[in-house]
Parts: structure tokens; C-alpha cells; sequence
């Protein structure tokens, strides 16, 4: 950020960095042509930017964040009264 001339807010750095980092990746493959100092500039301050107004919850940015969302299965109650098992008798 320092060298880029990006006025940042540290304590957002500090709990974002990597968060930050990989969305200013994601923002650079977006870019057909190689990048130029500049263009890097603007994705790195775009990427900070995510971060001044969300959170890494909300961002999911990170495929982790992606892998077990929730999902509603009904499972009717004839099926849970046919799988009941019995005690052997002695």
C-alpha cells in the first residue's frame, strides 16, 4: 500500500491482508493485456476498498467460505420409522 501511495487504515490491513491480497488477484487476472504500474495501483486500492465496507464473511473470498453452505433437506417422517431397528430377542 505504502508503495503504491495508497492511504490505508492499518488495523483494516491487519485483519483483511490476505483477504485483500487475494482479491487484488482475482482483480489482476481480470486484466487481459499485462498490467501496467498503474493498472496494478487501481486493483490493489479497489480490493482494499472491498474491505473498508464488508467483511471476509460477506466478501467470500476464499473458496473455504464456499464449500459447506447450508442446505435444507426435508426428510419426510416415514422414512426416519422405517430405518428404526429392533433389539434382538434372547
Amino acid at each position: 500500500m505504502d508503495y503504491f501511495g495508497i492511504a490505508f487504515d492499518p488495523a483494516v490491513v491487519q485483519v483483511n491482508r490476505l483477504h485483500i491480497l487475494q482479491r487484488f488477484h482475482d482483480y489482476l487476472a481480470q486484466i487481459s493485456a499485462a498490467p501496467a504500474a498503474t493498472q496494478y495501483a487501481d486493483c490493489l486500492q479497489r480490493a482494499y476498498q472491498d474491505f473498508l465496507t464488508s467483511d471476509a464473511v460477506t466478501e467470500k473470498v476464499f473458496r473455504v467460505f464456499h464449500l459447506h453452505q447450508p442446505r435444507s433437506v426435508a426428510v419426510p417422517l416415514s422414512a426416519l420409522t422405517q430405518q428404526v431397528c429392533h433389539a434382538p430377542t434372547l
